[in-house]
């Protein structure tokens, strides 16, 4: 883990670190591609990496999850990153949405799979953690936890109806997630190292969905973590 003194100090390093493996991506394939996740915790890091100077015109960023809501919502994910990502440099930078024009998010489920698979394996996958230990929209309890988390299950994304979260949602699967040449779980506070650190005590994936993030050997992982 990598642990930071404040929020500020992370934002820098998790920026730099991110153009860096854009920029080797975009050298080496002549593109690269980003997963992003919403809340609160990524907005400082959103902006610092907007100012970078990278290509952008050869990255294309998407979402590890999103709300089934019209993009102007302000529950909106993809609205969250358009003001606070797609901006600055980073205006050029191609943006794939999870939401589409399908009325709920199971009818949506079949274009997204057909968006992603467009893009490859991802360069870099930035995920958080709630509270529960629900990473993306893989929540506890939820009725699709299982399938989303299934490596053999070939599907790239699935609906999620949250227990005890508003919203209907779509979200990528555990192996879309891990087809990343890194992944990262970016988390500040010591109510989430709490749940973090319970996380990697147990092996209990349906308790903690995040153990899924921690407990695999496919893809390298980071952990961002600010006091």
């Amino acid at each position: 883990m990598l642990e930071f003194e404040n929020t500020s100090a992370l934002d820098i390093a998790l920026a730099e670190q991110t153009t860096a493996m854009l920029a080797a991506d975009i050298n080496a394939s002549g593109s690269a591609s980003l997963v992003v996740s919403g809340g609160r915790t990524p907005m400082g890091f959103f902006h610092l990496l907007s100012q970078q100077d990278l290509d952008w015109s050869a990255v294309t960023i998407t979402l590890a999850d999103e709300r089934w809501v019209d993009n102007q919502h302000q529950d909106s994910n993809e609205k969250l990153v358009r003001e606070n990502l797609l901006i600055n440099n980073a205006v050029q930078a191609n943006f794939v949405a999870a939401k589409n024009a399908a009325t709920d998010a199971i009818d949506g489920e079949a274009d997204l799979e057909q968006s992603l698979a467009t893009i490859g394996r991802f360069t870099v996958v930035i995920l958080g953690m709630g509270d529960d230990g629900h990473t993306a929209s893989l929540f506890p309890d939820a009725e699709t936890l299982s399938l989303g988390l299934d490596l053999h299950s070939g599907r790239t994304a699935i609906a999620v109806t949250p227990p005890a979260a508003p919203h209907q949602r779509i979200s990528m699967t555990l192996p879309r997630l891990l087809d990343a040449q890194q992944v990262v779980i970016h988390i500040s506070g010591a109510g989430k190292q709490a749940v973090l650190q319970t996380a990697q005590e147990g092996d209990d994936i349906a308790e903690l969905p995040i153990r899924a993030i921690l407990n695999q050997q496919i893809a390298p992982l980071k952990i961002y973590w600010a006091r």
